[in-house]
């Protein structure tokens, strides 16, 4: 069962970075595009436990990180879905979380994560990043993953729920 979960969520962070790279850039706001790949690893990390969420988080971000047309420094994206699988992992506290609980952990781990990208950018001085910057690309991707939460997440729960112990007798 849990080879058949691996296979299945990274089948679904290839597909969610496929169409984040492929589809998503003609519907950038200044750039700024949904990031399905966080959705992946939020869902992963609210309905699995949490040492495979982070492990998707780290795998999801270092293939965004790696994916072409990549142009920042390698790393930066596996740290910060890392950091949020842990932080939705810990919203989820052996429950099935609310649909409001669902919306806050995408918005806070989005912000988290994008803040974590966008500020390690400054620090490495990203000629992409500037600080005057970072506000509107956080608030603009923070309002892109929240926008598509309803269409991502629930489908995505019940995947990895079928593929959970956890949750079996739920």
């Amino acid at each position: 069962m849990k080879g058949l979960r691996l296979l299945m969520a990274l089948t679904a962070v290839v597909v969610a970075l496929v169409v984040q790279v492929t589809l998503f850039p003609h519907v950038a706001w200044h750039g700024i595009v949904p990031n399905l790949c966080l959705l992946v690893v939020v869902a992963a990390a609210l309905t699995v436990e949490a040492p495979f969420a982070l492990v998707l988080g780290f795998a999801a971000g270092l293939t965004l990180d790696l994916a072409p047309p990549a142009d920042h420094v390698a790393g930066r994206w596996a740290l910060a879905l890392t950091i949020a699988a842990f932080l939705a992992a810990r919203v989820r506290q052996d429950q099935k979380p609310t649909a409001l609980a669902v919306v806050g952990t995408v918005a806070a781990a989005s912000f988290v994560a994008t803040s974590l990208f966008a500020l390690s950018g400054v620090l490495l001085q990203d000629p992409d990043m500037s600080v005057a910057g970072l506000l509107e690309v956080v608030l603009v991707a923070v309002v892109w993953d929240v926008l598509l939460t309803p269409f991502v997440l629930p489908p995505l729960m019940k995947l990895f729920a079928r593929f959970s112990p956890q949750w079996a007798a739920s």
